[in-house]
């Protein structure tokens, strides 16, 4: 099992999903754990009651608004004190069901907006601030943004194609850190899960033929359960994986290899 002790991350969206289980995954690891929820903190607080005293620090922000990343930044610092951030999980994230080409104009705006704000913006915010503090630091760390396969596939659900197009982006944005930050000592990563057992992949199963649809596609005829994509993210937050940086991590049962 990997050792996080000393080590504190930072993770937006940890009240459901993917976000809780990587939670309980850091937690479980050792580390000092910044935990973002959005309006969900009963969520959030299940996910982290396996902390010891003072391994926690449960933080409030709404990424929708373009105040929330700056918010929650702030706040993150003076939860730090005097330490170091080592890692910034980017998690947090919204997929609408509506909003297609098809669907009425209200909802298509809705749903770029929203999407561009919470799963491009934000994130984008959070890492300009993380990455901006350790270039003026002797300390340096890792971003991991937690992705999907609709980045380089599209989405068979024609009503979150927002939501493609906006994780598209900031993994782009991603990995273009990546890129120029490498040799300061910055690493950043991309996963990229295929569907996962979450309420949000259940209900765009349910736009496109249902859970049984969905899995009979799949080789290993199952959705990825949560815990898999957040021991990846554990490893990642390590730091021993220097050569990596820049990858797009694809998680889905060799249901799409390239």
């Amino acid at each position: 099992m990997t050792d996080l002790t000393g080590r504190t991350v930072l993770l937006t969206g940890a009240s459901k999903g993917i976000g809780a289980a990587t939670a309980e995954a850091m937690i479980a690891a050792g580390a000092r754990l910044i935990a973002h929820y959005g309006s969900d903190r009963a969520g959030a607080e299940a996910a982290t009651s396996g902390a010891a005293d003072g391994q926690v620090t449960l933080v409030q922000a709404d990424l929708s608004g373009p105040d929330g990343a700056e918010h929650l930044y702030a706040a993150a610092k003076e939860a730090l004190g005097s330490s170091p951030l080592d890692v910034l999980v980017n998690n947090a994230g919204i997929m609408f069901q509506t909003g297609g080409i098809e669907d009425d104009r209200d909802d298509w705006d809705k749903a770029w907006s929203t999407s561009m704000e919470v799963n491009v913006y934000s994130p984008a915010k959070l890492m300009r601030s993380v990455v901006s503090d350790w270039l003026t630091s002797d300390h340096k760390g890792s971003v991991i943004g937690i992705g999907s396969w609709v980045t380089t596939r599209g989405t068979a659900n024609p009503g979150a194609i927002a939501y493609a197009a906006s994780k598209a982006a900031i993994a782009a944005a991603t990995k273009t850190v990546a890129r120029n930050y490498a040799d300061r000592g910055i690493l950043a990563y991309v996963i990229a899960p295929g569907p996962v057992a979450t309420k949000m992949s259940l209900d765009s199963a349910a736009k496109t033929g249902g859970v049984e649809a969905v899995t009979a596609g799949l080789p290993l005829g199952e959705m990825i359960p949560p815990s898999e994509i957040a021991d990846l993210a554990v490893f990642l937050a390590s730091g021993r994986a220097r050569h990596l940086t820049g990858a797009t991590i694809d998680v889905n049962g060799a249901a799409y290899i390239r």
